[in-house]
């Protein structure tokens, strides 16, 4: 096999393998109430000071609407909180519960432990390089989400 078929097999199955094993390694028994979309807007909410709900919208990508259905059920699950600010009633904040802090603890060391493992024997020109090539997949898919939402507005 050349170079391109290795690549491209070994894209599209790490791209598989990721979202598998996320979902196997996060959905523990501890966390058996929530999906995967779940740990990632609890991990776009954060452990830092509250977030509005349109900075986390945007930050996932996701709707007004589409965020919302998922907050409401992590609040019912008692993973995140909603505050209204007191200064615009407008103004929506989420932040974790200590339920969501612990999820967020779990998910943040998965990600950890996969980065630890792909660094572990690289030199610092590898590591290096090895970025640079995920900088340039992340550019490439920017690219074509960046056209995608052209051509539907069109």
């Amino acid at each position: 096999m050349g170079t391109f078929e290795v690549l491209n097999t070994l894209l599209v199955k790490l791209f598989n393998d990721i979202l598998d094993i996320e979902e196997k390694a996060l959905i523990t028994e501890e966390f058996r109430d929530i999906s995967v979309t779940d740990m990632h807007i609890i991990e776009h909410i954060g452990i830092g000071e509250p977030k509005t709900m349109s900075t986390i919208s945007k930050s996932l990508g996701v709707t007004m609407g589409t965020l919302t259905i998922g907050i409401n059920g992590l609040v019912k699950k008692g993973y995140v909180e909603r505050n209204r600010s007191e200064k615009d009633r407008r103004i929506v904040y989420a932040s974790l519960t200590r339920k969501g802090f612990a999820a967020f603890k779990h998910h943040m060391n998965f990600h950890k432990a996969m980065i630890n493992s792909v660094m572990e024997d690289l030199s610092e020109e590898e590591a290096a390089i090895l970025t640079k090539t995920f900088v340039r997949l992340e550019d490439f898919f920017g690219q074509w989400t960046h056209n995608a939402n052209n051509d539907d507005s069109e």
